[in-house]
C-alpha cells in the first residue's frame, strides 16, 4: 500500500507495533482478570475450549466461545467498515478503525466498572473481543508484513526460517523480533497493571492509548508503507 508522503518515517508500522503491545496488555488483563480467557489471541481460545471440553479444571468453554463469537462479529463489522471506507485515504479509514476500537474498549471498561457477577464478566469479554475482531479485520486489510498485532507464530517462523543461519538474508528481522518483544512487553505491563488496579482501570488505560494512536495517525496523514 502506498500514499503521498506527508512527513518523515513510516507511520502505520509504528502504530501497529504499539497495537501489538496493546494486544499483549489486553490479553493479560482478560486472562488474569476475566477468568482464563483471551480476547485478542483466538488461537489460544480454541485451545482453551479443548481444555475445557476435556474437563481440565479452571477453564470455561462458555467464556472462550463468547470471546470467539464476539471476535467474529467484530471482524465482520470491521470488514464491512473497510469496504465502506474503501475510497478514503488509508490514514483516514485506519484512523476511523482505531477510533472504533477505542470506543469499544472504553465501553468494555465502563461495563467492567459498573456491572458485576457472571453477566458482567461475559459482557466485558464479548465487547472486548468485538473490539479486537474489528481491529484485526482492519489490520488484515492494511497488510503490513509481519505486523498482525495479535498473532506471532508466522512472524517467529519467518524470523527463524529466513535468518542467515537458515540460509536466508534475514529480511525484516528487526520488525519481526520487535513484534515478539512488543507482545511480551504488553503482557508484562498488563499483568502488573491488572494486579494493582483491576480490569476496569486497565481497560481504560488501553482505551487512552488506542485513542491517542487514532488521533496521531490521522493528524500525521498517510505515509508510504512497505
Amino acid at each position: 500500500m502506498s500514499g503521498k508522503p506527508t512527513g518523515a518515517g513510516e507511520s502505520l508500522p509504528a502504530v501497529l507495533m504499539v497495537l501489538t503491545v496493546v494486544s499483549g496488555f489486553l490479553d493479560a488483563v482478560s486472562f488474569l482478570g476475566l477468568g482464563r480467557v483471551f480476547t485478542a489471541n483466538m488461537t489460544g481460545n480454541v485451545v482453551l475450549v479443548g481444555f475445557a471440553a476435556a474437563g481440565a479444571p479452571g477453564f470455561s468453554a462458555a467464556a472462550s466461545l463468547t470471546s470467539l463469537a464476539g471476535f467474529l462479529a467484530g471482524a465482520v463489522a470491521g470488514g464491512r467498515f473497510a469496504v465502506a471506507m474503501n475510497s478514503r485515504p488509508t490514514h483516514r479509514w485506519f484512523g476511523g478503525a482505531l477510533a472504533a476500537e477505542a470506543v469499544l474498549t472504553g465501553l468494555a471498561a465502563a461495563v467492567a466498572a459498573l456491572a458485576s457477577g457472571e453477566a458482567g464478566r461475559y459482557a466485558v469479554i464479548a465487547v472486548l473481543a468485538v473490539a479486537m475482531g474489528f481491529r484485526n479485520a482492519s489490520v488484515r486489510r492494511a497488510a503490513v508484513a509481519d505486523l498482525t498485532t495479535t498473532v506471532l507464530t508466522m512472524t517467529l517462523t519467518g524470523l527463524a526460517a529466513d535468518s542467515r543461519p537458515a540460509g536466508g538474508t534475514g529480511p525484516r528481522s528487526g520488525r519481526r523480533a520487535g513484534a515478539a518483544v512488543a507482545m511480551g512487553l504488553g503482557a508484562f505491563l498488563g499483568a502488573g497493571f491488572q494486579s494493582h488496579h483491576g480490569v476496569a482501570w486497565s481497560l481504560l488505560l488501553g482505551t487512552v492509548v488506542v485513542t491517542a494512536l487514532a488521533v496521531g495517525h490521522v493528524a500525521h496523514g498517510e505515509l508510504t508503507v512497505r
